[in-house]
């Protein structure tokens, strides 16, 4: 019997980013049967959408299919500090809507996701920064050759070196006890991780954009971090001449048409 999760949680895909993983992330969501998917922030790298790929397109074509109501999956998306402006547009596009936080309840457990990002005070401090940083890491990964291996160490150095995983586990679990949480989901850090403080537990979905991917499943049995195996792909079939395009391209075109090259919206206040 195929197994069915209550909840599928991923987050820092970021799309447009050269390290991103969209076609694995893709996969996995094809390969997996869920009621809600959590986008828990971080889906787009930045706000030009000239970076994305094919394959980037194809996610949310994806995920804009998941969002139709014959579906019966609940899709929720929640912002993260670089898709911080998107939110007007991705819920009219994608047809999903889009929070700062999520809280809903599962077997007496009241669950909260939000991004992590208004954890870490450097951000939250050093906008400009922080987005001269993001700019000059794209350019670090559009010169690193081959496998980008150099902009994947550049990423696990940076959490280091700022104790991610730390400050924003704390602030997290701060957060949910304030709300009153007993369960708290974020991103953000690119690091999975759980943790837990006076009966709260804390669990970090990880990314997208490193060697190992993971995500995080909510069932009967409880929570649990994932890692992505890639699932063994099948020969590709040769496309005749006379039906260039398949029904997914179709689906891509169309969503690629209705978004401008570069756009910015205002976030969501609420």
């Amino acid at each position: 019997m195929e197994r069915v999760f209550d909840t599928l949680i991923l987050s820092d895909v970021h799309l447009g980013s050269e390290i991103s993983r969209a076609r694995d992330a893709l996969d996995l969501l094809k390969s997996t049967t869920f009621r809600r998917l959590i986008l828990l922030g971080d889906i787009f790298n930045d706000l030009n959408f000239r970076r994305l790929k094919k394959e980037h397109w194809q996610f949310l074509s994806y995920i804009r299919k998941l969002s139709n109501p014959k579906r019966n999956v609940e899709v929720v998306w929640v912002e993260g500090n670089h898709d911080l402006g998107l939110s007007d547009l991705m819920s009219h596009l994608v047809g999903i809507p889009v929070y700062q936080q999520y809280m809903w309840e599962h077997r007496g457990e009241r669950c909260l996701a939000i991004h992590g990002h208004q954890f870490d005070r450097f951000v939250v401090n050093n906008f400009l920064i922080s987005r001269l940083g993001e700019a000059l890491f794209l350019w670090i990964q559009k010169m690193d050759a081959g496998k980008k291996r150099f902009s994947r160490y550049l990423d696990r150095l940076n959490t280091r070196w700022l104790r991610l995983s730390d400050k924003v586990s704390r602030g997290a679990l701060n957060y949910a006890a304030h709300h009153g949480a007993t369960r708290v989901f974020c991103g953000h850090t690119h690091v999975p991780l759980q943790a837990d403080r006076d009966g709260i537990k804390y669990f970090n979905s990880g990314s997208w954009i490193d060697k190992h991917c993971s995500y995080i499943t909510v069932d009967e049995s409880g929570v649990q971090i994932q890692t992505y195996k890639p699932v063994r792909e099948l020969p590709i079939l040769p496309e005749t001449e006379n039906h260039p395009e398949s029904e997914a391209g179709l689906a891509e075109h169309d969503l690629e048409s209705q978004i401008p090259s570069h756009a910015f919206y205002r976030p969501v206040r609420g």
